[in-house]
């Protein structure tokens, strides 16, 4: 039936939830694209034989179809743009590097939207803040004191906070770190928040 790959698309997004980003369907693009096309070429058909000669019980069909394309037309679309606004939030989440479970996840069209918006950021945070510009991915939410407890999940090699001290962040080490320096790493799973 008419829309259906399309709507599969949407439905695909739908069940994955807010966060996580499926596999890019290049194979459900291709189908509905095809289908429209086909539906297209259909539509121009029924036009011409309906102007040449005079067929009027034609227009309803070329409506119903025109309505099936502009029905595809807005899934496709809000499937890439959905997984555009989830790419974006993967940007504030991990940082300026991905995970390679999330790349690959990604077409090269994806790829290459995400590394620009990325220069983008970066170029807007240095415009701000005096000389050495202000990060503005840091303290995603208001912080309760300037420093937290830390756990190490994974080593992470040696670490150098603003007053020049090099901590040695090894696997299962607990450090006293300030927020805004640990905040990255801590969305990338290098260290963990200890609550206590």
């Amino acid at each position: 039936m008419f829309c259906e790959k399309a709507v599969e698309l949407i439905r695909e997004l739908h069940r994955m939830g807010d966060g996580q980003l499926p596999a890019f369907n290049e194979d459900g693009i291709r189908q509905v694209l095809e289908e429209m096309k086909a539906l297209y070429e259909q539509n121009q058909s029924d036009v011409n034989e309906a102007k040449a000669e005079g067929k009027g019980e034609l227009i309803p069909t070329i409506k119903f179809r025109h309505c099936c394309l502009l029905r595809n037309q807005r899934c496709v679309a809000a499937y890439l743009y959905d997984r555009l606004l989830r790419i974006r939030a993967l940007r504030w989440e991990y940082g300026s590097v991905l995970p390679t479970n999330i790349r690959f996840h990604m077409c090269a069209e994806e790829l290459e939207w995400f590394n620009q918006y990325k220069k983008s950021l970066a170029t807007y945070m240095r415009s701000i803040g005096g000389e050495g510009g202000l990060d503005i991915t840091q303290d995603m939410k208001p912080p309760k004191s300037l420093y937290i407890e830390v756990r190490c999940l994974k080593d992470h090699g040696e670490f150098e906070i603003d007053d020049g001290t090099v901590i040695l962040l090894k696997k299962n080490s607990q450090h006293f770190l300030p927020r805004w320096k640990c905040e990255q790493l801590i969305r990338q799973g290098v260290l963990e928040h200890v609550i206590s």
